[in-house]
């Protein structure tokens, strides 16, 4: 029997095949599935035409797919319904990415787990249950410290001529967008978060400017400040972090943990390592 494990954020999922003594067996990628913002229609057309899963779809006994938005048993029937017309056989388990991110990042202590991705969250992990102590309120009102909350801020200094002159040009050359092309994009376009994140790179490209440092600080501040010190305990245990904009920008947000007395622990781009141990050490067992 194969076990397929999926995490998804709303940009990209990461999938790894295993056998049931957790060996791999493959690994795939596809673009990442957010009921939010994708139907059961769309998950089951994407991953019908993904060669690699197909060739394996009927010999799949358990999917366990963990991804943004899944939040709500009304919100994982959305990614259940199109897994389950994929692979027919299999039994299906869907649950919330920061779920996946506490199980991949679990080294035998309770511990904080965050992700700092397209999106944000943060929960708590005693080994038994995954707590959320305050809700993720997604790109507009929420997702402090993420990649879409980074990008309408590179994007309001921009239109507000309130870049430096030469990242100013350098978007100009880069994008050439004008505030028709963003508010199409943000306001009545598929996937604004994902388009707001998009931005990322252009930023790392400019992390040294004073102007982006600042961004850096306050975005990493607000999340710690929201999705961390709201567990009573959060100076008491490791803080883990999972996601690109912590990857790449950890040293940033290593001073803004520094500040407030937060141990960071484990700093992992992907988590579907993780995941692979963990499900065959606990949960496959």
């Amino acid at each position: 029997m194969i076990i397929l494990i999926a995490d998804s954020g709303s940009t990209k999922s990461d999938w790894i095949a295993i056998d049931e003594e957790g060996n791999e067996l493959a690994k795939f990628s596809t673009i990442g599935f957010n009921p939010y913002f994708h139907s059961s229609n769309l998950v089951e057309k994407e991953l019908s035409g993904h060669i690699e899963l197909m060739n394996i779809a009927l010999n799949v006994g358990k999917v366990f797919f963990y991804g943004a938005g899944s939040s709500s048993k009304e919100m994982c029937s959305v990614i259940e319904k199109g897994l389950s017309r994929v692979f027919t056989q299999a039994e299906i388990h869907v649950g919330h990415d920061l779920d996946g991110a506490a199980y991949s990042t679990w080294s035998g202590e309770p511990a904080i787990t965050c992700i700092l991705g397209t999106g944000s969250n943060s929960c708590f992990f005693d080994g038994m249950k995954v707590h959320e102590e305050v809700p993720s309120l997604a790109y507009i009102l929420g997702d402090e410290g993420s990649g879409s909350w980074f990008g309408k801020r590179l994007l309001r200094a921009f239109f507000y001529k309130q870049l430096p002159q030469s990242i100013h040009d350098d978007f100009v050359n880069e994008f050439g967008f004008t505030v028709t092309d963003v508010n199409r994009k943000v306001y009545t376009e598929a996937n604004p978060n994902v388009f707001l994140a998009s931005f990322m790179k252009f930023i790392e490209k400019h992390r040294d400017a004073e102007i982006v440092k600042s961004w850096l600080q306050d975005g990493f501040g607000a999340f710690l400040d929201a999705h961390v010190a709201c567990f009573k305990t959060h100076q008491e245990m490791p803080v883990h972090f999972i996601g690109s904009v912590a990857f790449h920008f950890a040293e940033d947000l290593k001073q803004a943990c520094e500040k407030r007395g937060i141990q960071m622990g484990n700093l992992i781009k992907k988590p579907i390592e993780g995941l692979a141990k963990y499900h065959t050490e606990c949960i496959l067992k």
